[in-house]
């Protein structure tokens, strides 16, 4: 993951002030707003978002997970514990890359439920610990059939049930080493299968759908409204689910339901989510030079404050100091949606009442 200067506490809330105050400018302090994207403008941003951004992402995607399911055969277990061993090592790389896509949650990934059996989070009712724990116990056959496991729960697919057969303190030792081997073997072989899936669609015929005249996509302007979509709910499940429910309240901090907190990976996720959101964004920003330099402002000062948290798990929101820490990344990265909303959208012809939620 791309490194990022850190800033000092004080430069961090000054930082989030001038990026909260921009993108809540009022309207007759601002600029006109830039002119609309014309039609080749808009197919020139749907084929490099297609080529420069989406595909890369689902073929690291394909690729980490191949070679995760790989590894597995070799090494199933945390035994020794180390980071950089062929396991945590794999299965990290694969998260990352599944994190880096997780945004574009439409077309091929969307097919036969393909991202929630990548990643069924949150999980608001413990399905997947319920699901592994009486796998283990009754030990399933199903983890000894490949083709027979993509039908189980998808709250037992995924990096998530991953995680949890790792990293979780019961699960990790629970039932017969060799069972939970083939368990760990089958939900890597599935994954990667989906993750092969997704690309293979993508190549073939989606790409083209989008970037030609169809019952999918009328025009591209439709196109480009459903990758303003991804970006803009991105930035909405980041800030308010990602980050929202560890800081559950002030009252009732709720640090473990963090993402990925047994791995230590959620601050991470974060990061990770927003350094692709604005890749995703400069590039939807394509010919309008002002509207890329507000973009890039907004999201790099929520990006330095995320390096500036040392808080990988969000442990600190019971603590108020630690817990101010982490909303001020939340908001940082609400700035950085007002502002993809603010200038991005007008460039784009979205209409500032668009609910990237429910597609109006």
């Amino acid at each position: 993951m791309t490194t990022i200067p850190r800033l000092p506490f004080t430069a961090t809330i000054a930082a989030l002030g001038l990026a909260l105050s921009f993108s809540h400018a009022p309207a007759q302090a601002q600029e006109a707003p830039p002119p609309l994207a014309s039609e080749a403008e808009q197919a020139q941003i749907v084929a490099d978002v297609i080529d420069g951004h989406i595909l890369p992402r689902f073929e690291a995607l394909a690729q980490t997970s191949a070679h995760l399911a790989e590894v597995a055969q070799s090494h199933c277990t945390l035994a020794d514990g180390a980071p950089d061993a062929p396991l945590p090592a794999a299965f990290g790389a694969a998260s990352d890359a599944w994190i880096a896509a997780s945004h574009l949650r439409f077309g091929p990934s969307e097919t036969d439920t393909r991202a929630f059996a990548l990643a069924y989070w949150p999980d608001t009712r413990g399905a997947t610990i319920r699901s592994l724990t009486a796998m283990i116990a009754s030990e399933d056959p199903v983890a000894y059939d490949p083709a027979a496991y993509g039908e189980v729960s998808i709250a037992a697919r995924g990096f998530y049930a991953m995680e949890a057969l790792l990293y979780h303190d019961t699960l990790a030792g629970a039932g017969q080493t060799d069972y939970r081997c083939a368990l760990l073997r089958a939900m890597t072989r599935d994954s990667a299968g989906t993750a092969a899936a997704i690309l293979a669609d993508w190549q073939s015929p989606y790409r083209a759908q989008m970037l030609e005249d169809g019952p999918l996509y009328r025009n591209r302007g439709e196109a480009v409204q459903v990758l303003y979509k991804v970006l803009n709910e991105g930035l909405e499940f980041t800030a308010d689910t990602r980050l929202g429910r560890p800081l559950g309240t002030f009252e009732r901090p709720r640090p473990k339901r963090a993402e990925a907190w047994r791995a230590g990976r959620s601050l991470r996720h974060v990061m990770i989510s927003a350094q692709n959101l604005r890749d995703l964004s400069l590039r939807l920003a394509a010919g309008a030079p002002k509207v890329r330099d507000g973009l890039q402002a907004g999201f790099d000062q929520a990006l330095l404050i995320g390096a500036e948290l040392n808080d990988p798990v969000f442990a600190g929101v019971s603590d108020p100091t630690g817990r101010l820490k982490v909303e001020i990344l939340q908001q940082s990265l609400r700035g950085a949606r007002g502002i993809v909303r603010g200038l991005l959208g007008p460039r784009l012809g979205v209409a500032a009442g668009f609910n990237a939620l429910d597609g109006d």
